[in-house]
């Protein structure tokens, strides 16, 4: 494809793109599979890649980040972001509508919107493209976060049918329950933190330095107002709908409200509804619709007299604090849970709940038997926030953090500017060994399938395995016929664990496929204490080989971009421990690849000079897995199919299109099992 060819390509793959995005956020309308999305996206990203000098900062493509922001400039906004007065009770909005009412003097309606729980934000559009984008800050000013916003898919880059040719849209970032869940549980892994709430994961990721970190976190978007000179909307209803033609998320939930019983029974609707919805809400914002008469209104020195939040009471229960139970993490992080009678909040019974730390359980001073207050309003855990103490019983017995581990009695360490407790005894804890393996064995790790939590338990039980070198020690005569009848402390259930001949199989082809796990995978497996799956990629890339890592001094290491301190501490305690050291020297003798050099030098030089496209959805390995290998064995991936293409991966559901180019430029097809003998020569 030639230099015109391609830019006529990637305008019709961006304005199909566009069009698509449109309709899966906008109108809820989606006509094409997310495959079928992926498939023009990679054949898009495939052409800038090949002729860089297309590529605009509006493109598609852009959505995936990358971009590296090293500070956030302040921008003064151009037209200050106010915040809202805030009601509780029917009464106060009454006062606020005869407010209304006494300086309007003339008919007037409102309308209701869904007060979205998560980070204001401003966005600026000239020519009908995304200019800048800027947090609220403290109303007048606020950070740039252009970069970070391009990565949210709701929010147009370019419009498709701009009102004027500057002005700002006001909107809300929030992150559904769904990405919360995923990116918390993510963080679990890795041995990081937990945000307590979707808002503080929104607002910690528009700061993020790599934009291409916050495109994986899903955040979304909801737009609520325009503002600029000259716009052709009379009322704030039709503005929404202007917004809404021009390709923003407009929330259906928005609905005008002629009288005040109108406004309650929304109100009391939401209230109920809200338990259920994706995303969190903490009321209603209620706003005069006509702009002729918002103006008439004006503003107080703090609020616009023409607007007021509804704010609900946080969504809690009273219920009974029966003990506290400890766990530990895969990282030693042992994490206090509140053991409650059961109490339905927000649309579930909830009998555990967060206590988070020692900190939070000391200032709270919780008893036994103590009733205690439970929410689940902002934050999907639930979580104990107060204390009745005016129901403590005489004499009941306070409760301790505990000073030992739960699960091996080993004495609790607290680092220094740290808030968690860790148990030390990394080596033979129970649920760190446990977690470490699963950790090692995962789809995102060594990816060694046929080995899940219930089989990892017995291997463990039965002395098979006491660290993860010990996995490439298995074979047939040690694993056949293991069993055990497993009981699932949570919840009492039983099931039979065994390792019949097609398992063993299975398991042994899995180990010996993991040998071909890049560097980058293999440094993320070890599950060194906050290296998380981006970070251990850089480290690789930055180190090269193991060695190199090992020897670096913690000064060389926090020299790494975003290698802050703790993970650069952890990081020397991890190699500077004998124990990990001997791990280390095994997994090295059972294969593994410890180095970029070992990768892409002689025992890798096999796809030397050879370009790759992989399509399809494959069995065995995902397509960035595959991406990888072909990568770490000197091979390069392009996007789309050329003359200059040596072979296509071509796996199941592989574009039509595709197939036809390949087979029309006699390029060969292969599969994972071709791929796999190319590399071993």
């Amino acid at each position: 494809m030639n230099r015109d060819e391609a830019k006529k390509r990637i305008s019709e793959l961006s304005r199909q793109l566009e069009e698509h995005n449109y309709r899966y956020y906008v109108l809820a309308d989606p006509r094409i599979s997310d495959y079928d999305y992926d498939m023009m996206m990679e054949e898009l990203t495939g052409l800038e890649e090949q002729f860089p000098d297309l590529r605009s900062e509006h493109s598609p493509s852009q959505r995936v980040g990358g971009q590296i922001s090293k500070k956030f400039p302040v921008v003064v906004h151009r037209y200050p972001m106010l915040s809202l007065g805030n009601t509780y009770s029917r009464e106060e909005l009454l006062a606020f509508d005869a407010r209304v009412s006494k300086s309007l003097q003339s008919p007037y309606e409102y309308v209701c919107e869904l007060k979205f729980d998560g980070v204001a934000i401003s966005l600026t559009y000239e020519g009908g493209l995304l200019l800048r984008a800027v947090t609220r800050g403290d109303g007048v000013q606020g950070d740039e976060v252009t970069h970070n916003i391009r990565t949210i898919g709701s929010i147009p880059l370019r419009l498709q049918h701009p009102v004027g040719e500057r002005f700002d849209v006001r909107g809300e970032v929030y992150m559904p329950h769904a990405s919360f869940m995923k990116l918390n549980e993510m963080r679990q892994r890795n041995g990081e933190s937990l945000f307590a709430n979707p808002r503080n994961a929104a607002a910690g990721s528009l700061k993020m330095q790599d934009s291409s970190l916050v495109a994986r976190r899903k955040l979304d978007c909801f737009i609520y107002g325009i503002l600029g000179e000259e716009l052709p909307f009379e009322t704030h209803w039709d503005s929404l709908q202007g917004a809404r033609d021009m390709g923003f998320r407009v929330s259906d939930d928005t609905r005008k409200c002629a009288t005040m019983e109108e406004v309650f029974d929304y109100i009391h609707e939401y209230e109920e509804r809200r338990a259920h919805l994706p995303y969190d809400i903490d009321g209603v914002v209620i706003k005069v619709n006509s702009h002729a008469q918002q103006r008439e209104l004006g503003f107080t020195s703090k609020f616009p007299r023409w607007a007021i939040s509804f704010k609900y009471k946080a969504e809690r229960g009273l219920t009974r604090l029966k003990d506290v139970a400890f766990q530990v993490g895969r990282t030693g992080a042992v994490t206090p849970v509140a053991i409650l009678e059961a109490v339905p909040i927000a649309g579930s019974t909830v009998q555990r709940a967060s206590l988070y730390n020692a900190e939070r359980m000391d200032e709270m001073d919780l008893h036994k038997d103590d009733m205690v207050y439970v929410e689940k309003g902002g934050d999907i855990i639930p979580k104990v926030t107060g204390v009745d103490t005016s129901q403590r019983k005489e004499g009941a017995k306070k409760l301790q953090f505990t000073r030992d581990c739960p699960e091996c009695h080993t004495a609790l360490i607290k680092n220094e500017g740290e808030a968690a407790h860790y148990c030390p005894n990394s080596d033979s804890c129970p649920p760190q060994l446990q977690g470490r393996i699963e950790h090692f064995t995962g789809r995102r790790a060594m990816n060694i399938d046929s080995l899940g939590e219930g089989k990892t338990a017995l291997l463990i039980q039965q002395g098979r395995i006491a660290n993860i070198a010990d996995l490439y020690d298995l074979d047939h005569d040690k694993l056949i016929g293991l069993e055990k009848t497993m009981t699932d402390p949570l919840t009492g259930q039983t099931r039979k664990q065994s390792f019949r001949h097609k398992t063993v199989r299975n398991l042994l082809d899995a180990l010996e496929r993991s040998r071909q796990v890049p560097f980058e995978r293999v440094l993320f497996a070890l599950g060194i204490r906050h290296m998380g799956e981006t970070m251990a990629r850089k480290l690789a890339r930055h180190f090269k080989d193991i060695r190199r890592l090992q020897e670096a001094s913690y000064e060389e290491l926090v020299a790494v971009r975003d290698v802050g301190e703790a993970l650069a501490s952890s990081i020397r305690a991890y190699f500077d421990d004998p124990d990990n050291q001997e791990i280390l020297r095994r997994l090295k003798e059972a294969g593994l690849s410890f180095s970029l050099e070992e990768e892409t030098g002689d025992s890798g030089e096999a796809l030397r000079g050879k370009t790759f496209v992989v399509s399809g959805v494959f069995s065995r390995f995902s397509r960035d897995e595959i991406k990888q290998l072909i990568e770490s064995h000197g091979g390069e991936v392009k996007g789309s199919i050329s003359s200059k293409t040596d072979f296509v991966m071509a796996g199941e559901k592989m574009g039509p299109e595709k197939r036809k180019k390949a087979e029309s430029l006699n390029i060969p097809l292969i599969g994972e099992e071709e791929l796999a003998s190319m590399v071993k020569g």
